[in-house]
């Protein structure tokens, strides 16, 4: 007959992990990667569909299955003519669209469910009243990176009350450097992929440039070679390349510029408070033990 051991230990109950919400896309690659899927998909069966161009012989849906060259029937055949470094600038701007959203729901999560200022001044309240459980329950509600960093602090904050072996300025150094470990480890999910964004923002414009450089050469190409005059055809789609290029490579940079820009305000601001709150929880510990 079977028997069961009483004395055997009971399992632990589950602790259900808190969500941590959206925190970004790790692998900026794979979005690149993505992103140029889509770029030379768009350009050649979008720009290069046969219905953006004039005199299409019969069984052709694509320009690309053309040896010759097609005259545009709207803008959108003129881009195509701006040859393969527009689907290169178009990834770079792709990229820097798909980015800037993803940033923008990460460091929104990472400010957490209010205003910043306001869970600020909730917090430095709770502080000045010296009640803790308030103030790591404003924390709970709250969520997002701050209160992450908040809440830790405040953890340290409390075991270093219950210490008797630390002087008080080992106990307020204690407190500072779990601020700064704290800081730390969530600082780099808020600034993920912004180095991409930052170097899109000199490399779109270079592109864009490069592609430029590529037209005017074979606009002037066909200015030295044409007998009696230039290839009108040639010349015109060397300026298109040229023009097309340019706008593009200018379009990328200032998108990306714009991105990079708003995005590190927004975790200056984020720092900004951390500094705060760190400074007021540091204080209230100097000023009653």
């Amino acid at each position: 007959m079977a028997t069961t051991n009483a004395t055997a230990p009971k399992s632990a109950p589950k602790v259900k992990k808190q969500s941590q919400g959206f925190t970004g896309i790790k692998s900026g690659l794979s979005v690149i990667i993505g992103c140029a899927v889509i770029a030379y998909a768009l350009f050649y069966f979008g720009a290069g569909h046969v219905s953006n161009f004039q005199g299409a012989p019969e069984g052709i849906m694509f320009a690309h299955q053309f040896d010759g060259t097609l005259e545009s029937a709207n803008l959108v055949g003129t881009v195509y003519h701006g040859g393969f470094v527009v689907p290169i600038i178009w990834t770079l701007l792709i990229t820097s669209v798909a980015l800037g959203i993803e940033r923008f729901f990460a460091i929104r999560n990472a400010y957490g469910k209010t205003s910043l200022a306001k869970f600020v001044a909730e917090i430095k309240a709770a502080l000045s009243k010296h009640d803790l459980a308030a103030a790591q329950a404003i924390c709970d509600k709250q969520r997002g990176s701050v209160a992450n960093v908040v809440g830790a602090t405040l953890k340290k904050y409390k075991e270093m009350e219950e210490n008797n072996e630390l002087s008080k300025e080992q106990k307020i150094l204690a407190i500072q450097k779990e601020l700064e470990e704290a800081t730390a480890l969530e600082m780099p999910m808020m600034q993920e992929n912004l180095p991409i964004l930052g170097t899109i923002i000199t490399l779109g414009t270079l592109v864009g440039l490069f592609g430029t450089v590529l037209g005017m050469i074979k606009s002037f190409s066909a200015m030295a070679t044409g007998e009696g005059g230039a290839d009108s055809t040639a010349l015109s789609q060397g300026i298109s390349e040229a023009l097309v290029n340019t706008a593009s490579g200018i379009a990328t940079g200032a998108l990306s510029v714009i991105f990079y820009n708003y995005y590190t305000n927004k975790i200056d601001r984020l720092t900004f408070s951390l500094d705060e709150v760190g400074f007021s929880i540091v204080q209230t510990f100097a000023a009653t033990h």
